[in-house]
């Protein structure tokens, strides 16, 4: 893992804030050539400040800015598998992929934790059901493999699943990326890291915690990719460090932790007000110094 290359990148929570201002975020970050990646979150109602703040659907959002940027890499961190039939999802991720013109990382994840109430209650509001968590589990396996299908294969397929019946499935057109979009699942459960051996190209983790603990669960991942015949160093660690403005060295030090535990692919969580000039900052107080 130590040849994967040293990437940084952004997450705009689209929360408690105006499109225009990730938008000029974005398009800043896109001018900036330190900033790798731009990521959105996947969340129907507000997780944080007041709970009947705006908030944007992400793909929608998502598919706007891959219009209005030509270089970052981008994607959502991560879709809730909850939301969305796998198939459905496909035909979304495609076509961001196209707009995008094969900039496309598709992030996905089992979906909310129950112990987060400000997340659990979108799903009531929106009449989704709540499974546990062995059935999160084992759908998001399922619907990784039936997006990849819908992705590469050339011929109208069936699936009969657990969790998932399709008949005559097929994706028309294909992604831009070949053979498809690179998969970044997030979680740590023991479940999820399982469905990641097999799955991703890129594992993704919050990282405001001990960098002991996330060296602890790549190890985990590494064992589990070791009792399929997978080399783990086939995928990329990713890490979400949030990113504290008025204490930079702080930031720099967790960045600094994070790189030393394995983690290759540095995610940089923001908070609005996402003033002018902020990317440029990240780059000069963060991202150089970090490198």
């Amino acid at each position: 893992m130590t040849n994967t290359p040293l990437t940084f990148g952004i997450a705009t929570a689209p929360q408690q804030v105006e499109y225009q201002d990730i938008q000029h975020v974005w398009q800043e970050a896109d001018a900036i050539p330190e900033i790798e990646h731009a990521w959105l979150f996947d969340h129907l109602m507000p997780i944080g400040g007041p709970i009947d703040g705006p908030i944007f659907e992400g793909w929608t959002l998502l598919s706007a800015l891959a219009a209005q940027t030509q270089r970052l890499r981008l994607g959502i961190m991560v879709t809730s598998n909850r939301f969305r039939p796998p198939a459905v999802l496909a035909k979304i991720a495609t076509t961001v992929d196209i707009v995008s013109g094969g900039r496309l990382d598709f992030g996905i994840g089992a979906g909310s934790r129950p112990s987060h109430p400000l997340a659990r209650r979108e799903y009531e509001a929106h009449g989704l059901p709540y499974h546990d968590a062995k059935y999160a589990v084992g759908s998001l396996a399922e619907a990784c493999t039936i997006i990849r299908k819908e992705w590469t294969e050339p011929v109208p397929f069936d699936f009969h699943g657990t969790y998932y019946d399709l008949t005559g499935a097929f994706g028309n057109p294909k992604p831009v990326q070949r053979p498809h979009p690179p998969i970044l699942i997030a979680g740590r459960s023991s479940g999820v890291l399982r469905v990641v051996a097999e799955h991703a190209d890129l594992w993704n983790i919050p990282g405001g915690g001990d960098a002991a603990d996330l060296a602890e669960r790549s190890a985990v991942l590494d064992r589990y990719c070791a009792e399929i015949g997978r080399d783990p160093a086939e995928i990329t660690r990713s890490v979400h460090v949030p990113v504290d403005y008025d204490q930079p060295a702080d930031t720099r030090k967790a960045i600094g932790a994070v790189i030393d535990a394995g983690f290759r692919h540095i995610v940089l969580g923001l908070r609005p007000p996402f003033t002018t000039g902020i990317a440029q900052w990240l780059a000069d107080e963060l991202i150089r110094p970090s490198a």
